[in-house]
């Protein structure tokens, strides 16, 4: 009996307790309504919707009116699609051989490889690489710099360990090579994770700007869309302050719509991707479900 009425205290705690938080939480949403409605004509002259008030497509035709834009979204896609496709051969070519003991320096292969992920050389330096490697306004500068994440290098390295030796072994009693083994049993093993690091690569590549805005400051035609969104802002932004100051002139209007538009067209085309791989992330979450 005694134990029944603790539990029913417990409950009446945790009800007080939720009540509270949702009190709290809803106070300032009624204190801004009740401020919005305190005046009686406010109440009677205005129509409350949640529907668009005069929908228009304006700043989307806006965007669409620059060619650069549409130009830069065609080359963000290649360069996304490049990225990706060659991040990933890259990341199997190092992981791979790691799983291997027979593999001569191992450990100090791991150890310089980690090393990487904690220490970078800065900005600075990185630029004066990028320089003496003839990089500077090359689209190479998008593709090689980033093409290996040791993180995700990392990840694909402990799928590789939990892939059972003996299914190795066997490919090799067979007289299968390391790449034969690589490819016929390992790859089609790792489809979750490839599509798992293909999405982190994309990503990646689709939202990087920084290094195009420090490599490539006088190839304009390589701009990605980040880069070109941020442009686009930016301009913008100083539209609305020379409207403001009065000095304008001939410069188009700038609204908060245009920003938007400008950012819904960089951002759709990734959010695409990811239903296509949705079930690639569920096979990941149950591949270790069932132990034979």
């Amino acid at each position: 009996m005694k134990a029944k009425n603790n539990g029913i205290a417990g409950d009446i705690i945790i009800t007080l307790i939720c009540v509270s938080v949702i009190a709290i939480c809803l106070f300032p949403m009624l204190n801004i309504l009740a401020r919005s409605f305190s005046d009686a004509n406010a109440i009677v002259n205005r129509r409350v919707t949640f529907l668009p008030v005069d929908p228009t497509l304006e700043s989307y035709r806006y965007v669409f009116q620059d060619p650069s834009f549409t130009r830069s979204m065609l080359w963000t896609v290649i360069l996304t699609v490049i990225c990706t496709l060659f991040s990933l051969g890259i990341t199997i070519l190092c992981a791979y051989p790691l799983t291997y003991d027979i593999l001569k320096g191992k450990g100090i292969i791991n150890t310089v490889i980690i090393f990487t992920m904690y220490f970078s050389a800065g900005t600075i330096p990185n630029y004066i690489l990028m320089k003496d490697l003839h990089l500077l306004n090359n689209p190479l500068v998008l593709i090689l710099p980033g093409c290996l994440s040791v993180f995700n290098m990392i990840i694909l390295r402990s799928f590789f360990y939990g892939v059972p030796e003996s299914l190795r072994e066997s490919a090799e009693l067979d007289g299968a090579n390391p790449f034969t083994v690589l490819v016929r049993i390992y790859l089609p093993l790792s489809a979750p994770v490839l599509a798992t690091l293909a999405l982190f690569y994309a990503v990646g590549r689709w939202n990087g700007f920084s290094d195009a805005l420090l490599y490539l400051t006088s190839a304009t035609e390589y701009h990605p869309i980040q880069l070109k969104l941020y442009n686009i802002i930016n301009n913008l932004s100083s539209v609305e302050l020379a409207t403001q100051e009065g000095n304008a002139g001939n410069l188009p209007a700038a609204s908060d719509g245009m920003k938007a538009a400008a950012v819904m067209f960089a951002t759709i085309p990734i959010l695409v991707v990811y239903p296509w791989l949705q079930r690639y992330f569920i096979s990941g979450v149950t591949i270790g479900a069932v132990k034979g």
